[in-house]
């Protein structure tokens, strides 16, 4: 039996644009899924994946955090969860125990809560001292130097803080991190987005990331306007979801507020989502 545990962490609920999040699919058709309030806003979850294998601790993305004013805030109608503390907590971890953090991209909503007002408020420190965070080169260098499409999504208190401490680690390739453990890198939603594929009890767990947000953009058109490359977050998906079907890959979703994961099947109209699980929920029902 693997000794390798994994865990769901809920963090919250935000709520972003429906158009955005859609791109140019239109509201008649993604409201059926995502219903919107009347401001437009549909509601998003903050997940991510706690991966214990015995000798490293892995934790992917971390939410927004809180060191943010009450505008921004005001903003993203924060709801719900068991907040990344406590969501550790729940299964027993503490953000010491956390030995790699790894970071599929540097937009607020993936990265701000690895960082935190230190005890005075006078400065910041990392939520994870112990941990090594793991950044596409690309990545830090697009976000360094951030085009106006994405500069408001990178904010310089969640990024230099980790750089400041010595604790960061660039991927420059797809790689094995470790075994059972691999990082592959992404272009479309924004460039060098790290998707980690975990192997777990005979099967492949892959963080989705903002490659697939929920099971609705699973199909290669539903992009987000967020994309910076839209043709290109197509193409990576299409030849993903090839591969996905092929090997029965388990897909689990960041920003999905229905759905934890799915597996996919073939259709007329494509590979689609065909059943849907808690993450919990699959392994229980799947261990021999």
């Amino acid at each position: 039996m693997s000794k390798t545990k994994v865990f769901s962490i809920h963090v919250s609920n935000f709520k972003l644009d429906g158009g955005a999040m859609f791109g140019v699919v239109p509201k008649s058709i993604w409201q059926k899924y995502y219903p919107s309030d009347e401001n437009n806003l549909c509601t998003w979850a903050l997940r991510c994946l706690l991966v214990d294998t015995g000798d490293r601790v892995i934790l992917v993305d971390n939410g927004v955090g809180d060191k943010q004013g009450e505008k921004f805030f005001s903003f993203l109608h924060m709801s719900g969860g068991d907040g990344l503390i406590g969501g550790l907590k729940k299964h027993g971890y503490v953000p010491e125990d956390i030995t790699d953090m790894i970071l599929t991209h540097l937009h607020f909503d993936h990265c701000g809560g690895g960082v935190r007002h230190n005890a005075d408020r006078t400065g910041y420190e990392l939520v994870f001292p112990n941990a090594t965070h793991w950044i596409g080169r690309e990545q830090w260098e697009w976000a360094m130097n951030p085009n106006n499409r994405e500069k408001d999504s990178f904010l310089d208190e969640n990024m230099l803080p980790m750089m400041d401490s010595g604790k960061m680690k660039f991927v420059d390739e797809n790689i094995e991190l470790l075994p059972g453990v691999e990082l592959r890198l992404f272009d479309g939603h924004t460039q060098g987005q790290i998707i980690p594929f975990f192997t777990h009890m005979g099967k492949t767990i892959v963080y989705m990331g903002d490659l697939m947000p929920s099971t609705v953009h699973v199909p290669a058109h539903y992009n987000m306007a967020y994309d910076v490359r839209p043709l290109v977050s197509m193409i990576e998906k299409e030849e993903f979801l090839k591969e996905a079907l092929e090997k029965e890959y388990l897909l689990f979703f960041e920003h999905d507020v229905y759905n934890e994961c799915c597996t996919l099947k073939d259709t007329p109209k494509g590979i689609r989502p065909d059943k849907t699980y808690l993450l919990e929920e699959y392994f229980a029902e799947h261990n021999e």
